[in-house]
């Protein structure tokens, strides 16, 4: 796990006159070193995505990270900027990556792209199923099913290494989504491999396949929940469908699966895979939280702010009036993404902020990072991603106390990409 260099002390609130590159490959191999570096030097950079002639404000420090988030000038849709042709940035995105037309809107127009009424409305359906205290009753299951993929572990060696974002990071958080949602458990690995397909970019990827094939399978599984109703989220969504169609459309109902099932296990694999080859690079806190399991709610808070699987927020921001920061004034449609791996890091809020230190972050619910966003698009999910990552951490250590990385930390494959921190394998024996 790379860290931030040493911050520099000069600092200035102009943006820079030449657009920071997402796709540097320094700054992808060091995001988190990469960005701190960036908001030392300015409050706003100027940046631009690789294959986008589009340019966009990056926000840097952590107080304006969370001003952007929980203001209500900043919205995630553009077609919310009054009087303004904003270019939809997510639109342009899924276009460029062969999106057929047909399919765009089911994947910009989910609850994390709604402003307003619609917002409120569809995070309404869907939120008495991620309370503290339903999260709370999902615990023992949650258990059972760490306990369960932790017990096979040793069947997947191969030389006496095994693959624990495969067999243990990714299949925890699926499993209990897709049961929370109502997905059949021989419709699972499909789910996992068009996970895959949606965050592989490289010039043989099938990004557009996977869109299309999870709409039409989505559409098929509603005509057999219909048919035969389960004890699940989407048989409650389809009754809210059909009872009344004004509270969610088709189109709605299956563009809440997908943010439902995509968001509620990539994010929390990465976050468990990020974590625990953390942890196992820190003797020092690994011992600790092995010495103390009772510090894991603290630990996944300290995990989440040091190695978080988010980089930037989820959804691009769109301003709908001009919103000056700094001396960088932010003219009314244009687009701005707050910088959550900066701000986790700003040293104007986190002590010694490049030392991993599970012990961080205040007892209770409190929380001082902006790793699960902030404001009204905060994370819907982030107490069961909580709560699998407590599991997680604590019942593979417990379970296998020797357990150590396989490879050299330097020779740790990721997927690097603007927007996710994430390892693409991670060999440990066990």
């Amino acid at each position: 796990m790379t860290t931030p260099a040493e911050s520099t002390t000069g600092t200035t609130d102009t943006t820079a006159k030449c657009p920071v590159n997402l796709g540097d490959p320094a700054l992808l191999s060091d995001p988190f070193g990469g960005f701190s570096r960036l908001r030392e030097q300015s409050r706003v950079v100027e940046a631009a995505f690789p294959g986008l002639d589009q340019r966009f404000h990056l926000v840097t420090r952590y107080d304006d990270v969370r001003a952007v988030l929980s203001d209500p000038r900043f919205v995630n849709n553009p077609a919310s900027v009054p009087g303004s042709d904003t270019v939809n940035y997510r639109a342009a995105f899924l276009t460029q990556y062969g999106v057929p037309d047909d399919y765009l809107p089911y994947f910009v127009s989910s609850v994390l792209d709604t402003d307003g009424a619609d917002h409120t409305r569809l995070r309404k359906l869907v939120s008495r199923a991620f309370t503290v205290r339903r999260v709370n009753d999902l615990r023992p299951r949650v258990e059972q099913i760490t306990e369960d993929l932790l017990g096979a572990l040793p069947s997947h060696a191969e030389d006496g290494t095994v693959d624990l974002m495969e067999h243990f990071a990714y299949p925890l958080p699926i499993t209990v989504i897709c049961e929370l949602v109502g997905v059949p458990e021989r419709h699972r690995p499909q789910w996992r491999d068009w996970g895959r397909r949606l965050v592989s970019f490289g010039p043989n990827a099938d990004f557009a396949g996977a869109t299309v094939e999870m709409v039409d399978h989505i559409h098929e599984l509603i005509r057999e929940r219909r048919a035969a109703p389960g004890d699940d989220l989407l048989t409650g969504l389809i009754r809210t469908h059909d009872e009344d169609g004004d509270r969610l459309s088709d189109r709605e109902l299956v563009t809440m699966v997908i943010s439902l099932v995509i968001a509620g296990h990539e994010t929390t694999a990465h976050l468990i895979g990020n974590g625990t080859f953390a942890l196992l690079t820190h003797p020092d806190q690994l011992a600790r939280l092995r010495a103390e399991p009772e510090l894991a709610p603290r630990a996944v808070h300290e995990l989440m702010r040091w190695c978080g699987p988010l980089v930037q927020a989820p959804r691009a921001r769109y301003a709908t009036e001009d919103v000056t920061i700094g001396d960088t004034t932010i003219r009314r449609g244009e687009t701005v993404t707050p910088m959550l791996a900066a701000a986790n890091y700003d040293p104007r809020e986190f002590d010694d902020p490049e030392r991993l230190d599970i012990t961080r972050e205040p007892a209770g619910r409190r929380e001082t990072h902006v790793g699960f966003s902030h404001g009204p698009h905060y994370c819907l999910g982030a107490a069961l991603a909580r709560q699998e990552g407590e599991v997680a951490f604590t019942a593979l250590l417990r379970r296998y106390p020797g357990l150590a990385l396989a490879v050299d930390p330097a020779d740790a494959e990721r997927l690097l990409m603007p927007t996710m921190w994430r390892l693409q394998r991670l060999p440990v024996r066990l």
